[in-house]
């Protein structure tokens, strides 16, 4: 969980009144966030373009890392354990011309 100093929290009042300000703290690099809150809980954070996307790659990475894993582990089932389509629709009685 993310900590917040009581300067990055703003009210979503007080950030529809100060936008500018706000971003301009961010822009500047004078915040590294701003959390905003409405009705006394965190609903959204504001942080520098950059830094979101780095945090996208970073999360794109690790579900590319994941998928890699999970490709490895299936890879390692002996191939006698697979179905093919045609297998696999007859066990579930999926009629394959309808599709």
């Amino acid at each position: 969980m993310v900590a917040y100093t009581r300067d990055e929290i703003i009210s979503a009042t007080d950030l529809a009144r100060n936008v500018s300000g706000t971003l301009n703290s961010i822009i500047k690099k004078t915040k590294e966030k701003i959390a905003i809150s409405k009705n006394n809980r965190l609903e959204a954070v504001i942080i520098d373009i950059e830094e979101y996307e780095r945090l996208k790659e970073a999360y794109e990475l690790m579900e590319h890392i994941e998928i890699g894993k999970i490709v490895e582990e299936r890879s390692k089932t002996p191939q006698s354990e697979y179905l093919s389509m045609e297998e696999l629709a007859e066990k579930l009685e999926i009629d394959t011309d309808a599709l």
